[in-house]
């Protein structure tokens, strides 16, 4: 016997698709966000990596990359955008397949001013997915920026740090570009400035910031200097900030 679909309102409204809906609502799936600008992607290859390697994880199936490409580029098309914030959700389909979802709205930039970040004793489930349900780290960046910050660091019991609630962070030791070996999830822009810079992973602990000497964090907005985590004053180092938009600046981008 075929399970009929649930019957789901919104606002007293039935919903036109039930069962789409109820796997909208389902909270298990994977995402990657991205900046588009002239229908065109930084990172496009390491978007469609990243969401085979996922879907993979979560669901069996791998996905196409020229079948999400199409979709983009129609989404775009449908929208009337050339610059957007797009988005592609992977969710569980019948069957053992999967259903992709694509959202674009307006372009985004990432703040030129330096961010102000508190760290919480907090490090997300399977980080290294870009996963659906991040309520525990959306739950500390409302809260931080409640209290004026901008963003949550987030961190283990020890101190030891891992990424921010919607950001990677690196800092300058005035020799290398660090990057935090905790488990995390690793950004495509932080994937794509790794390689460029003069770039580590290794451990770094709240009680290593006075020996630092300038950050920075990185999503799909672009890049940030931060100007302090807790009570610890960061100097915005313009050389420094300079080479790393320089890095980001030389990636070539990718057409839809």
């Amino acid at each position: 016997m075929t399970t009929p679909p649930p019957h789901i309102e919104i606002d007293g409204v039935p919903a036109a698709d039930p069962a789409l809906l109820a796997t909208l609502l389902s909270g298990f799936g994977h995402f990657t966000a991205m900046q588009v600008r002239d229908g065109r992607v930084r990172g496009y290859g390491l978007h469609v990596d990243r969401l085979d390697r996922s879907t993979r994880e979560l669901f069996g199936p791998g996905i196409d990359g020229e079948h999400v490409r199409g979709l983009l580029a129609g989404a775009l098309r449908t929208a009337g955008l050339r610059d957007a914030t797009a988005r592609v959700y992977v969710f569980g389909g019948d069957r053992g397949g999967v259903r992709l979802v694509v959202t674009v709205r307006a372009p985004a930039t990432a703040p030129a001013t330096a961010q102000r970040l508190r760290s919480v004793e907090y490090w997300r489930p399977a980080p290294h997915i870009k996963h659906l349900g991040g309520f525990g780290q959306a739950y500390h960046a409302e809260a931080a920026q409640r209290d004026g910050y901008d963003e949550a660091l987030l961190t283990s019991r020890d101190g030891e740090i891992a990424e921010g609630a919607v950001t990677n962070i690196a800092f300058w030791d005035g020799t290398s570009v660090i990057w935090p070996s905790a488990p995390c999830l690793t950004g495509i822009t932080m994937a794509l400035l790794e390689p460029r810079l003069e770039s580590v992973r290794r451990r770094v602990t709240l009680a290593d910031l006075p020996r630092m000497r300038a950050a920075f964090v990185t999503n799909s907005r672009g890049i940030s200097p931060v100007g302090g985590i807790d009570a610890v004053e960061f100097a915005v180092d313009e050389e420094l900030m300079g080479r790393v938009y320089a890095a980001y600046e030389s990636v070539p981008w990718e057409s839809l």
